[in-house]
């Protein structure tokens, strides 16, 4: 055990069913969308993606909020409250905020895209801008609290966040009961360690299996050690859950409730993002794609198994999402760019779309590139971008192109 973890720290079935309770007429009770499609990709008997991007404020965060800002004395009320997030907490804090009554601020590093800024404060909070990193911020949220009396809400480190998180356990067991695996993503370790709590108590037998970035793994070296261990610096696109370590609360509950840990790649969590835009037409954040990247993967056997993967926001901005995607598709060999020589410009251009919609592909992209070195002076260089449904079908598409008179393939990354 932890030498700092105290009985506190653990949080219980009830204390669960509690927070269900107090957040029952707030937040939304999200689908449970049954898909044929990953089941088969992964092996699992059957696979349910329970879709918390379509929650309040677009992600999970909200229930822990909510049941944590609920239960303040009226005296705490009165004083405020502050957090520190760059993304999901704030605005979970935030709405809580608006619909109890409750003046919130929230700091948030320089980084945080203007949109999110916006959003937040579109929920009725204050926002304070310190600090070049979200770390920083964090530390001016807890100076400030301390002389000023506000209540500081941690996005994850509180034994009634995590109760709040663990309502989505609650409502797993009842539109999912024959479930075996739940695939949950791992930042801090709230949300895991409340979904973990609910499962184990209804059946120890359920596997429970968090899910990180390669760059930011820190979960499983901490609960393999049985001590918290810290990363150095994270590196991942999965923002949302790029957190250096557990912290004290967290891992006291997730050291009881969760099974195993795994690491996903950056370009696994990327066509996760495709996949669930394509098949499941659903718009996913990095991090809530993560555990759909994991049940993907070859490094975790689900044969046979009905699992959950809970889809944990959707805060994405459409322009990242569309790199997202893009990634996505390259990492499933549906997506390549080539670079031609056309003999004849703009007339050869016709040519090529329509040997591109004639083979069944999609262009993406098609734009007069920028003269190299290497390009013939009497050919004008033609960047496209392809979209199909696999590299050989890509690669006959751009071996019908280089037939056409006057144009030929210089490049793919196909070859």
């Amino acid at each position: 055990m932890s030498g700092d973890e105290t009985p506190e720290d653990r949080v219980s079935l009830a204390d669960v069913e509690d927070a269900r309770d107090r957040i029952a007429d707030v937040v939304h009770r999200t689908p449970l969308d049954t898909s044929s499609t990953f089941a088969e990709l992964s092996g699992a008997a059957s696979v349910g993606l329970k879709l918390e991007n379509t929650q309040r404020t677009g992600s999970f965060k909200i229930r822990g909020a909510y049941n944590r800002m609920a239960q303040l004395s009226d005296d705490e009320r009165e004083a405020g409250v502050i957090a520190s997030s760059a993304g999901n907490h704030a605005q979970g804090v935030a709405l809580a905020g608006e619909l109890l009554g409750i003046e919130t601020t929230i700091v948030v590093p320089e980084v945080t895209p203007a949109a999110k800024i916006e959003a937040t404060r579109g929920y009725g909070a204050a926002v304070v801008i310190e600090g070049e990193i979200y770390e920083r911020s964090y530390e001016y949220a807890l100076e400030r609290a301390g002389e000023t009396g506000e209540t500081f809400v941690h996005p994850f480190d509180d034994a009634a966040i995590i109760a709040g998180q663990g309502t989505i356990g609650l409502e797993l067991l009842e539109q999912y009961p024959d479930l075996d695996t739940v695939l949950v993503a791992i930042g801090g370790g709230g949300l895991v360690s409340g979904i973990g709590t609910v499962l184990k108590a209804h059946d120890p037998a359920i596997r429970v299996i968090g899910v990180q970035p390669e760059g930011a793994f820190h979960a499983k070296p901490s609960l393999e050690a049985d001590e918290i261990r810290e990363l150095e610096d994270v590196d991942t696109i999965a923002e949302g859950i790029a957190d250096t370590r557990l912290l004290e609360t967290t891992f006291a509950n997730a050291r009881e409730v969760v099974d195993d840990v795994v690491a996903v790649s950056d370009r696994e969590i990327a066509a996760a993002v495709a996949l669930l835009a394509e098949r499941a037409k659903t718009v996913a954040e990095s991090a809530g794609a993560a555990p759909l990247a994991a049940a993907l993967s070859e490094d975790l056997d689900l044969a046979d198994e009905h699992v959950a993967v809970v889809v944990s926001g959707g805060n994405v901005n459409l322009t990242e999402h569309a790199e997202l995607t893009r990634t996505g598709l390259y990492e499933r060999g549906r997506y390549a760019e080539a670079r031609l020589a056309l003999a004849g410009w703009p007339t050869r251009i016709g040519d090529v779309i329509e040997v591109i919609e004639a083979e069944g592909a999609e262009l993406d992209v098609l734009e007069r590139a920028r003269r190299g070195a290497g390009d013939e002076p009497n050919r004008v260089p033609v960047t496209v971008g392809l979209e199909g449904s696999g590299p050989e079908q890509l690669a006959g598409v751009l071996e019908a192109i280089s037939e056409l008179e006057g144009v030929s393939v210089a490049e793919s990354d196909l070859e």
